[in-house]
């Protein structure tokens, strides 16, 4: 299995067609690397395996990034929890979890990226 491939297929599939052509017109020679550990390892190899299914992984992202706080990672997964099935109150629900572990500041910014992204892909008014 060519791993890259893979990894390049999935992430087309979570974010939406066309994504990984997009992300390979910033590509170079100094952010190569970092663009290649992703599509193999991170897609080619963790999110391509069978132990959970995507839309647990999705809604574990959402959490993990709240965690770290990191607002551009979290906007793009919103987004592809939608694709991997995810619906709007189970968003709500996971962000609201994160409000009682990681700290309510963090949640309510998290809260602020995914109305966000949810009001431009149209599933809030």
């Amino acid at each position: 299995m060519d791993v890259r491939a893979e990894g390049r297929r999935i992430m087309n599939e979570l974010m939406g067609d066309g994504y990984v052509e997009k992300k390979d017109t910033n590509k170079n020679t100094f952010n190569e690397a970092i663009h290649s550990y992703s599509e193999e390892v991170c897609f080619g190899r963790v999110w391509a395996r069978d132990g959970i299914d995507r839309k647990t992984r999705s809604m574990l992202n959402l959490a993990m990034l709240t965690a770290l706080n990191r607002p551009t990672q979290l906007a793009h997964h919103v987004e592809g929890a939608l694709n991997n099935g995810c619906t709007v109150e189970e968003i709500k629900e996971v962000l609201l979890q994160t409000a009682v572990y990681c700290g309510l500041p963090a949640a309510g910014e998290a809260f602020k990226i995914a109305e966000n992204v949810l009001r431009t892909q149209g599933h809030l008014d």
